[in-house]
């Protein structure tokens, strides 16, 4: 496992791509290198199973350009934000020494996103705590590390934004990575019983999402993402564009 400037984290395989893809690729695209968690595996999911989700994710993976991809398997729908669940995921963190981290929406239509919102952010903060004690994979004791901002991806429901990235350039390679998820999304040739989103609506609501955010900033298309803490600069000119 590498030190990585973005960590990417979702409650399922997919999560990342639907929210923040265009945020991932844009930043590998200056140079960073970004690594993404999946916190379970998806087992609940009407369509598809544990495998199918596993090999689409794993080519999402190679679209995006990530450095690395982990799961956590933790329990699909009942996984906690508890002192087990938190320390794992901080030993993660500590690991990956990210500088921002990206995670689910704060309120969302699945249960598991707001909770993998709390979870993330929770883990986060104690992970920079240094009496939080520690070891990775070799038995050595981890150094505390906690993210400098942490940023919340918008998902099902319409959110305000706090801040809207410019993904112009990265909007069709976005919505090539979701369909990635060949079993969950749109797919005219399935035979799966059909779910909120795997209608061809909600592929396109991607899309149109995009397009009505970079509306807002002036551009061609958009991320929005949400923050618990206050976001701040010390260049006003950086917020020129």
């Amino acid at each position: 496992m590498q030190v990585v400037d973005l960590l990417a984290i979702g409650a399922h395989p997919d999560d990342v791509e639907l929210g923040c893809s265009g945020a991932i690729m844009r930043s590998i695209s200056q140079g960073k290198k970004v690594a993404v968690i999946d916190l379970t595996q998806g087992e609940l999911g009407t369509r598809g199973s544990v495998e199918t989700r596993k090999k689409e994710a794993q080519n999402a993976a190679v679209l995006m350009g990530l450095s690395e991809r982990i799961n956590m398997e933790f329990k699909d729908g009942f996984f906690k934000n508890d002192e087990t669940h938190q320390l794992a995921l901080i030993k993660k963190i500590r690991e990956f020494q990210p500088q921002i981290v990206l995670c689910n929406t704060k309120e969302d239509r699945h249960i598991d996103h707001p909770k993998a919102n709390k979870l993330v952010n929770h883990a986060c903060f104690l992970s920079g705590l240094e009496k939080i004690e520690t070891y990775d994979s070799l038995g050595n004791k981890q150094n505390s590390w906690r993210p400098k901002i942490v940023l919340e991806y918008i998902q099902w429901m319409d959110i305000q934004p706090d801040i809207v990235l410019d993904i112009s350039a990265q909007l069709e390679a976005k919505m090539n990575v979701v369909k990635a998820y060949k079993s969950q999304f749109f797919n005219p040739h399935s035979s799966e019983k059909e779910t909120p989103i795997s209608s061809k609506n909600f592929l396109e609501s991607v899309r149109y999402r995009a397009q009505n955010l970079g509306r807002l900033i002036g551009t061609e298309a958009g991320e929005g993402f949400t923050s618990k803490n206050l976001l701040s600069t010390d260049n006003l000119f950086d917020l020129v564009r």
